[in-house]
């Protein structure tokens, strides 16, 4: 198994005429994943890389029924308009790749996806991939798509860069990964480390988790809250990027939009503080992670 996508998934790309929408498209038929077809207000009729395109995702839906993933690469200030049609369509998961969406339109956006019982990941992910079954969105380019191999080990990251570079130096150890979630790094998003804990909690292909945070924001702190209270039997290692930050006042605003320390919270010590209460193992460099894990998962392998 793997979690939000796999061979089942079936693609619709919102903004697929656009050259990022185009890559995404691209990228994803290469990986073997099904991209059935794509959404460009009037662009209807168009093919990208031989996937028709239509006005609305009424339309699409019409004729492509088993669309169950929406992948939206739109300018930030059309986001809103493109979610809330993908939301009220009922396509159960919805992935935002582009960043600078305004917070205003963010809260509405996941508060309306709630509502609907839709799931959202982003803004500003860089996507998700299940090695060997699935990608969507911007990770695992065609140079490095290599590096991620299927295994045992969740990884979730606020860092769309550190997304590789983690499955680099697992790789190396001899660990491959079940699915790979870019979270983004805005101060508001839509699923969190917890919430894609659940369902790591449950897939049985998942023997251990991998959390890259960073100081700002609270989810790496409700994380520790929800690995507590729910007695997480599997392995969790975190890295928090950001020590040097302990320095600077709070307020500052470092890197992403979320990285805000603000009334005692927020902080890389904070965060450290939390995690180590909850059982989490904490490394202090990526090269430390298979490490940790070689140590905590060695009587199971």
């Amino acid at each position: 198994m793997s979690i939000l996508i796999d061979k089942k998934t079936r693609i619709l790309i919102q903004g697929i005429t656009g050259n990022e929408g185009a890559r995404a498209c691209r990228e994803a038929l290469a990986y073997g994943t099904k991209v059935l077809a794509g959404v460009t207000p009037g662009k209807g009729g168009q093919r990208v890389e031989g996937v028709p395109v239509y006005n609305t995702i009424a339309e699409a839906m019409r004729i492509h029924a088993a669309i169950n993933t929406s992948l939206i690469v739109v300018p930030g200030v059309f986001v809103k308009d493109a979610a809330l049609e993908a939301i009220h369509a009922r396509i159960p998961l919805i992935v935002i790749l582009t960043e600078h969406v305004p917070a205003a339109d963010a809260a509405l956006i996941v508060h309306t996806a709630r509502r609907y019982g839709v799931r959202i990941v982003g803004p500003s992910s860089i996507g998700i991939i299940s090695p060997g079954k699935a990608k969507i969105g911007s990770i695992g380019t065609a140079e490095i798509a290599h590096v991620f191999r299927p295994g045992p080990i969740g990884v979730i990251s606020k860092s769309g860069g550190m997304t590789a570079e983690i499955a680099v130096v697992l790789g190396r150890a001899g660990f491959g990964q079940s699915t790979v979630v870019g979270i983004g790094g805005d101060l508001i998003i839509g699923s969190d480390f917890a919430d894609l804990l659940v369902l790591y909690k449950d897939d049985p292909e998942t023997r251990a988790i991998v959390l890259f945070g960073e100081v700002g924001g609270t989810y790496e702190e409700r994380a520790a809250e929800y690995i507590a209270q729910a007695r997480f039997k599997k392995p969790v290692v975190a890295l928090i990027a950001g020590r040097f930050a302990e320095a600077l006042s709070e307020e500052t605003v470092l890197g992403h939009a979320g990285a805000i320390v603000a009334r005692g919270r927020g902080s890389y010590a904070s965060k450290i503080r939390a995690l180590k209460k909850a059982g989490v193992h904490i490394a202090s460099s990526v090269e430390e992670i298979p490490l940790i894990l070689k140590r905590v998962m060695g009587r199971k392998k």
